[in-house]
């Protein structure tokens, strides 16, 4: 009798812990997508003249994107499908193409890192650039409201 109450105690504290690190998955996905945003929204501000050319923030938020998306791909682990609703089933059918949606981005961040954008214009062809591969990803992997 005892070793059929902590056995089944073991099973629903092991499908309590998954259930909580699929919420958390969803939490970070969120998290990151909101980091990524912040970035793009400061490099925004510049294109749009809104905010002054400022060369550190323009390479601080290029760096963002591109260290913060170097880790996402590792938030959708498979039985990960649930852990949040933005997030569409396709990104486990065809993982290989979502994890190089993320690359190309990162690749092309820290290009931008590189040859840094000079000024306000430049920061707009880049946020050009950067938002093409954004929408590319999003239009395939993300669930429509």
């Amino acid at each position: 009798m005892i070793k059929k109450i902590i056995a089944t105690s073991m099973i629903v504290a092991l499908g309590a812990s998954v259930a909580f690190a699929a919420a958390n998955l969803g939490g970070e996905r969120e998290a990151a997508m909101k980091k990524i945003g912040h970035a793009t929204g400061a490099l925004g501000a510049i294109a749009k003249g809104k905010s002054k050319y400022d060369a550190a923030t323009v390479k601080s938020s290029l760096e963002t994107i591109s260290a913060t998306i170097k880790t996402f791909p590792g938030l959708f682990p498979a039985g990960s499908e649930n852990a949040d609703k933005a997030a569409s089933p396709k990104i486990w059918e065809n993982k290989a193409d979502f994890e190089a949606h993320a690359a190309k981005l990162a690749a092309d961040a820290d290009a931008l890192v590189a040859a840094l954008p000079a000024d306000q214009k430049a920061v707009g062809a880049a946020l050009g650039k950067l938002g093409e591969t954004c929408g590319t990803c999003h239009q395939a992997y993300r669930q429509k409201d």
